[in-house]
């Protein structure tokens, strides 16, 4: 199979401090050619990106994600500026809304989310996005920005929200949610109609476990994002060969990086 490229993993989760190397090469052997490691916070992003410096496989993200909105510095922008200029960032995010349980106020996602947008504009960066029940604020957003490149990461909704994605531009990441046969059912239904030119795969691990995986798997890895390939495969009647090359040539397509 075509090698893969998992665009959002969360490496600098503290689940992952004891085995990381283990990880990194249960990756490797499951076809996983390349990591976009995720970028959550100043600190997350510095973090993110001092383990690309020690995998060649790992580039990051460099951004702050709407539930750490609050928490920003007051030159959090010079410090993700500072970060991005490594050629190792490869994106602005995870950024975005999060009107879930708004563990930051909306002003401040707001804030940060629209000087995150001004970052990427400046940078020539494609957006890593994050939205939940804040999607009509997000496109409204979204709408304004001229040259708008990005993904939804972590996409779960409707086929409509998704056309309103794709209409935009964007690229669409697809998890194990996909994998859920409750939750999952409207993104299963999205995906059937996902031009495989928009297709991006991630495992959001350690988040997000495809609950179709054999066995009581506690902790996703990227060495599962051939799961979700194949599920993906099965939703769309193609095979996973074709998903596993769009989605890779898609991958290097919006974020320019060039495999080993």
């Amino acid at each position: 199979m075509s090698p893969l490229f998992d665009i959002g993993v969360n490496l600098t989760n503290n689940r992952f401090n004891d085995d990381l190397q283990q990880v990194l090469a249960r990756s490797k052997e499951a076809g996983v050619q390349g990591l976009l490691l995720t970028g959550t916070s100043e600190a997350e992003s510095a973090a993110a990106l001092n383990i690309c410096h020690n995998y060649p496989d790992c580039w990051s993200t460099a951004g702050v994600h709407p539930h750490d909105a609050a928490n920003v510095s007051e030159n959090f922008i010079a410090q993700l500026r500072h970060l991005a200029r490594d050629d190792k960032v490869l994106a602005i995010g995870e950024c975005g809304l999060d009107f879930n349980r708004n563990f930051s106020p909306r002003e401040a996602q707001l804030s940060v989310f629209q000087q995150q947008i001004e970052l990427a504009t400046e940078l020539n960066l494609p957006l890593f996005l994050h939205e939940r029940d804040a999607f009509d604020e997000q496109i409204k957003m979204l709408s304004a920005v001229n040259r708008l490149r990005g993904v939804a990461h972590c996409f779960t909704g409707t086929p409509a929200q998704m056309q309103a994605y794709l209409a935009l531009g964007l690229y669409i990441g697809i998890t194990g949610w996909v994998c859920d046969p409750r939750r999952g059912q409207d993104l299963q239904e999205a995906v059937k109609h996902l031009p495989l030119e928009r297709l991006l795969l991630e495992t959001d691990a350690p988040f997000l476990t495809p609950k179709t995986l054999p066995g009581k798997i506690r902790r996703n890895e990227p060495c599962y994002l051939p799961h979700i390939a194949e599920t993906v495969a099965d939703l769309k009647q193609i095979s996973v060969e074709e998903v596993a090359r769009a989605a890779t040539h898609n991958a290097q397509t919006l974020l320019g990086f060039a495999l080993n």
